[in-house]
């Protein structure tokens, strides 16, 4: 790109970043909430006007009201057995992020495929704004086509661009994902 740049990190041009112990603090908390499968007493980590979101197939959630009747209930109703592990974690001031994995049961229905009963790895990331001790924002990336495929379903119906990739994806629940060693 030759001349003029877009500014960049304008959300995080105002961070203080003598509030990174506490946004550790809430993330940490909220992780053991969520694996603690608790959903009505989210409201102490999350503000009542918070928006959390995702990519397509998670939606725009606005308020805690929405968030925990329109995704944590319908995900914890198609995911059980689910434990949270974020893989990496990075907290400066206000600010957090993480990636990680659920791994889950597909207890109930899921983006039309009924369940399974097979575990499953549900890949994230996740990053959060917190503010004054609750998280206000919480921009989302689930990977719903990788969900889909441990089903069964290939959405990309063939035309997903890791068919030019030279072996699959290295960790899947932990463990080695060559489809020759993968016993599922």
């Amino acid at each position: 790109m030759k001349g003029t740049r877009p500014k960049q990190s304008t959300l995080t041009s105002d961070n203080d970043l003598s509030k990174t112990a506490e946004t550790e603090t809430v993330i940490d908390n909220m992780v053991d909430g969520l694996n603690d499968h608790e959903i009505d007493g989210i409201g102490a980590f999350f503000a009542e006007n918070f928006r959390w979101m995702g990519n397509a197939g998670c939606g725009l959630k606005q308020g805690l009201l929405e968030f925990q009747d329109n995704w944590q209930r319908p995900f914890q109703d198609a995911f059980s057995d689910k434990v949270c592990i974020d893989e990496a974690r990075l907290v400066q001031g206000e600010w957090a992020a993480a990636f990680g994995r659920q791994e889950a049961v597909h207890s109930g229905e899921f983006m039309g495929i009924a369940p399974t009963g097979k575990r499953v790895e549900i890949r994230y990331m996740d990053f959060w704004k917190v503010e004054d001790g609750k998280i206000v924002d919480n921009w989302v990336m689930v990977d719903f086509p990788y969900v889909m495929r441990q089903l069964g379903v290939d959405p990309f119906n063939g035309h997903g661009w890791e068919k030019n990739d030279s072996g699959a994806m290295p960790v899947r629940n932990g463990t080695d994902n060559n489809p020759e060693s993968n016993n599922d």
